[in-house]
């Protein structure tokens, strides 16, 4: 019996049969508009396809000109468009998938002067303040989604999904939040469900019976003004009667300042919100958001809260997922954690969208990890995140490798970073990681600091040794109560009622964050969640929102200090980061700028701010005040001739970056 029955079982759609219930998410990637993207994009999805998944679906594209995310057309609204797109589902159905192409519209949200809306509201994340939709502009742009799946199956996609949550257009339409309309198109709930249905019932009469269509709605708003449960249901069933082939889920907004995503989202936390829709109509539901392990998808699968299970982000992260879990092989598999540094960070600041924990995503015609030419004795020093994957890939190309190791365990600054609240999936890759260096036969040697003598016997030495904290010169700097959070971290040393931290770069919103925690560092349930952010599991008010939870008071009183003037939070990733910034805010967390550190003594911390000179009571201080590089072998090593390479934080470690560091193992894994 399969160790996923439920997640590997076929699914009959009437004219197609889906090879098990893993759907690839749509995921925008950033190449979409790029010259050389829909090449990149083949690989990229068929590379998916060969690992398993039974559905793709594509990032979004554009019916018209309007709805383009932003200045960069990617468009299904011609036949050059079409031409182009052929190579996509050409590469996925060679590689045994199926994909579909999703058509969104981005309305308000598009980044671009052309933006158009509803009605003329300005969203808060955009830059652009969209202009009205006329009454045959919107006939016009209702048939422009048909005409866009008419071309998707002459490119030769399967279906397409239409994007009708996340707050783009139709979501737009749908909500009293952004529709103000006093026409057929506004006012009464079924008339703001015109559009959706509309657009299901044109796009099935212009693309055939036998046509996947695939629509995205949003099964929880999280905004005021939002859609409440009984308006989403009614949503579901009239979706289902306008032809809808399976409903996706989706969850919140992108203006909603609640995290549905990110990594103090449990995992599969919103599945109770797809079994309500699942219960309404007769048609296959999809599961979606924080579902990055088989046995989260199969749970999800066997309590009835959905047919299928969508994954973007765990796909990124490890494209052979259902072959993996297919073979019931749950060790092999490299978990998605949540950080969206390379993947929707990227694509936030018009980069193309990647992975931190597998460097090769999106990137699969460029990081390519042959059979090396010539069999090479290679020497990694230091198993953090860096030097864990650059061994695995050296000794998995058929270079003799050994993993020099000074502590007791692998993973390095993972293993802090996993302490944190929030951020315990680091310890999954930390341990694919280790499984995969054990599969590959690199010789990992615990425990032991290497010496320049025994490596210089080696063809090639990399240095991946990480870091070491900073400690600033301030006057006191060795007081007794000033700790490293290196120290604070690992449970050497406990904190004591008053805390000021030092630094508040993105390891001081960590160390503030272990600090707040209530919940013993372990994953929150989605009850607790849902109180905790002020979510209704009834969904019984506009938006599926209530009062948040107010917690017990925190354990210490903090005060994050920072040398900068800048903004805090500034160096945090772009989705994440007001997260933090709310954590601290809602526990009070004191923030000061524009330090200048005088002394630390019994008193505590003597600072001036503004010419004024002030101390903070404090029973600890806490320095996260950046880090230095561990690089001593290096001139140790060319001293005797040999050359090294330096990754990760030996290489630079004017800020921790676990993305930058895992690239660069790669990388040269790759290369040697």
């Amino acid at each position: 019996m399969p160790a996923y029955p439920r997640l590997l079982q076929p699914l009959d759609l009437g004219f197609v049969t889906l090879a098990n219930r893993i759907v690839m998410g749509s995921m925008h990637v950033g190449l979409e508009a790029r010259p050389d993207g829909m090449g990149r994009l083949a690989a990229f999805y068929a590379e998916r396809a060969r690992g398993g998944a039974a559905l793709i679906v594509t990032g979004g594209f554009s019916p018209d000109a309007a709805g383009n995310l932003g200045p960069h057309a990617a468009q299904m609204s011609g036949t050059a468009d079409r031409d182009r797109h052929r190579a996509i589902p050409r590469a996925v159905h060679d590689a045994g998938g199926r994909v579909l192409l999703q058509i969104l519209h981005a309305g308000r949200y598009g980044a671009h002067p052309g933006c158009v809306a509803p009605s003329a509201l300005k969203s808060p994340i955009s830059p652009f303040a969209p202009r009205e939709l006329s009454g045959p502009e919107i006939e016009r742009t209702l048939d422009d989604y048909a005409r866009a799946a008419q071309l998707a199956r002459e490119a030769g996609y399967d279906g397409v999904e239409i994007m009708g949550s996340e707050g783009y257009l139709i979501s737009q339409f749908l909500a009293l939040r952004t529709n103000r309309r006093a026409d057929e198109w506004g006012g009464p709930i079924g008339n703001r469900m015109r559009f959706a249905l509309e657009t299901v019932r044109r796009t099935r009469a212009a693309a055939g019976a036998d046509f996947i269509i695939m629509f995205r709605v949003s099964a929880l708003d999280l905004v005021e003004g939002g859609l409440d449960g009984t308006e989403v249901l009614a949503l579901a069933r009239a979706l289902e009667t306008a032809g809808a082939t399976l409903l996706n889920t989706g969850i919140g907004w992108h203006e909603a300042r609640i995290p549905t995503i990110a990594q103090a989202v449990p995992r599969g936390a919103f599945a109770w919100a797809t079994r309500r829709l699942k219960e309404a109509v007769a048609i296959p539901v999809v599961a979606s958001n924080r579902i990055n392990a088989p046995e989260i998808a199969e749970a999800i699968l066997a309590r009835g809260d959905a047919d299928l299970v969508s994954l973007a982000r765990a796909l990124l992260a490890d494209a052979e997922f259902a072959n993996k879990a297919k073979a019931g092989d749950r060790a092999a598999i490299n978990i998605c954690i949540a950080c969206n540094q390379a993947c929707l960070d990227h694509l936030f600041s018009g980069r193309s969208a990647s992975c931190l924990v597998n460097p090769r995503a999106g990137r699969e015609t460029q990081l390519v990890y042959a059979p090396a030419a010539t069999r090479k004795r290679v020497a990694v020093v230091g198993g953090g995140p860096a030097g864990m994957i650059c061994a695995a890939i050296a000794a998995e190309r058929g270079h003799q490798t050994v993993l020099f190791e000074q502590a007791e365990e692998l993973g390095g600054q993972f293993n802090l970073a996993g302490k944190v609240p929030g951020k315990q999936e680091f310890a999954e890759s930390v341990a694919y990681y280790a499984e995969r260096l054990r599969r590959a036969g690199v010789k990992t040697l615990l425990g032991r600091a290497a010496a320049a003598p025994e490596l210089a016997v080696f063809d090639e030495v990399v240095l991946a040794t990480g870091i070491v904290p900073r400690r600033p010169d301030i006057p006191g700097i060795g007081h007794r109560k000033v700790v490293s959070y290196a120290d604070l971290l690992a449970g050497r040393v406990q904190a004591g009622e008053r805390v000021a931290i030092l630094g508040a770069g993105g390891i001081g919103f960590d160390v503030a964050l272990y600090l707040l925690d209530r919940a013993g560092r372990a994953p929150l349930e989605s009850a607790a969640f849902n109180a905790h952010w002020g979510i209704d599991a009834a969904i019984s008010t506009a938006g599926g929102l209530m009062p948040a939870r107010k917690g017990a008071a925190p354990a210490h009183r903090i005060t994050l200090l920072k040398r900068s003037t800048t903004p805090f939070g500034d160096t945090l990733g772009k989705t994440t980061g007001w997260v933090h910034r709310a954590e601290l805010a809602r526990n009070g967390v004191e923030l000061i700028k524009g330090v200048a550190y005088r002394r630390i003594d019994d008193e505590g911390l003597h600072i001036v701010v503004e010419g004024k000179e002030q101390c903070i009571p404090a029973d600890t201080i806490v320095v996260c005040a950046g880090q230095e590089p561990r690089r001593e072998l290096a001139a140790a090593l060319e001293a005797l001739g040999k050359p090294v390479h330096l990754i990760g934080g030996a290489k630079l470690a004017a800020e921790l970056d676990a993305k930058r560091a895992m690239r660069e193992g790669a990388e040269l894994a790759s290369s040697l």
